[in-house]
């Protein structure tokens, strides 16, 4: 028996709404779907970042200022989007960061609470306002950005793995109250990758955050941003639950052991 190709989605049939998508990964993504003709709805704290998606894309762009910790910001948002982009049929939720790398005794109760904030409250409200349209239409695709620390701890990692490790759940347990609605639900979790990231970690120390790569090719917004693209173009039967990648000279830490403690 001949096996037939595997069939993708046209991507000009898609409606793509991106949070965090001023910088790195986000906007790699924005760029992935309106170079290939679909619409694109880019939203971020920073709205001067998004001008040059504009500039770029023109009619095939709409930006929007917006911090995803208010929940009502965000619905009204998404209620008030413009014709030709209120009808998104992908959400991709990847508005998060990560503050610091001390010992969990040691870490800022300021960073935890914005990483909670933003990577837990900002996604739920992400969701709270997106989700229930797509299920009405019986059309859609919800994407999370993960990480590999959600699986995987390293030291300094504490609240930030805490946070993917949610994502991580969260996204299967949506995806068992989806299955069978036109709603695919992706946990897109990266290793290594080279953006702003670290230096929001570090604090704005470019120095710091460069020592992070050092010495090894990370992967790239572009790179994740292809992941969540085939995600998302695969054939509507297909639903995609999770993709982990890490960079080729990545690996697993080997087990910690603290020699001469109790």
């Amino acid at each position: 028996m001949t096996q037939s190709a595997p069939t993708f989605l046209d991507p000009r049939t898609l409606t793509v709404l991106i949070t965090g998508a001023s910088s790195g990964i986000g906007a790699a993504t924005a760029r992935r779907f309106a170079s290939a003709g679909a619409r694109v709805i880019a939203l971020a704290r920073r709205k001067d970042r998004l001008e040059a998606l504009k500039a770029e894309f023109g009619d095939l762009i709409h930006t929007a200022e917006l911090d995803v910790r208010d929940l009502e910001a965000t619905r009204a948002l998404v209620a008030g989007l413009p014709e030709g982009f209120s009808r998104f049929n992908v959400v991709f939720a990847n508005a998060g960061l990560a503050m610091g790398l001390e010992p969990t005794w040691e870490a800022r109760d300021e960073d935890w609470a914005t990483m909670v904030d933003t990577n837990i409250r900002g996604m739920l409200n992400t969701v709270a306002a997106t989700l229930p349209q797509m299920v009405g239409q019986g059309e859609g695709h919800l994407v999370f950005t993960g990480s590999v620390a959600g699986d995987y701890p390293y030291p300094g990692g504490n609240v930030y793995g805490g946070t993917k490790a949610f994502v991580k759940q969260f996204a299967l347990n949506v995806w068992a109250d989806t299955a069978g609605t036109g709603v695919r639900v992706t946990n897109i979790e990266p290793g290594m990758v080279e953006t702003e990231f670290s230096v929001v970690r570090f604090r704005g120390d470019a120095g710091a955050a460069g020592n992070v790569y050092a010495d090894m090719a990370p992967m790239t917004g572009a790179d994740i941003a292809e992941q969540v693209f085939f995600a998302c173009t695969v054939a509507r039967h297909v639903n995609i639950t999770r993709i982990q990648a890490m960079a080729g000279q990545q690996g697993f830490s080997p087990f910690s052991v603290k020699r001469g403690q109790r």
